[in-house]
């Protein structure tokens, strides 16, 4: 999984991504209402989360899509290495994807 690379302060980033079954290679379907995506942001090794951030259904969510962004002061740290941790509840039975997003935010100029 490639990194992640922003900007310190940064509030318009949107990152897309598609969620998949490794077993079967297909997108899973995310597109019952009460199915919430969301991402955990924290700094790498680190155990307290900074940020939770609402992913949206880009296409409704049969294919698998979503997008989250990075509002208000969510890149308002220091730079360095960050992972995200994302996080599915079908009806609130949770399923957490193993694979884990790695983020770098640098410092703005």
């Amino acid at each position: 999984m490639s990194i992640i690379r922003l900007v310190q302060n940064d509030n318009l980033p949107q990152v897309t991504l598609t969620i998949i079954d490794k077993a079967t290679g297909n997108a899973i379907d995310l597109s019952n209402p009460t199915t919430t995506i969301q991402v955990k942001f924290r700094a790498t090794g680190g155990t307290t989360v900074l940020h939770t951030l609402p992913c949206a259904k880009t296409n409704g969510g049969g294919d698998g899509v979503v997008t989250f962004s990075f509002p208000a002061n969510t890149l308002d740290v220091a730079e360095g290495s960050y992972e995200g941790e994302i996080e599915i509840s079908f009806n609130n039975v949770i399923q957490t994807i193993f694979d884990v997003l790695q983020f770098y935010v640098r410092a703005e100029f």
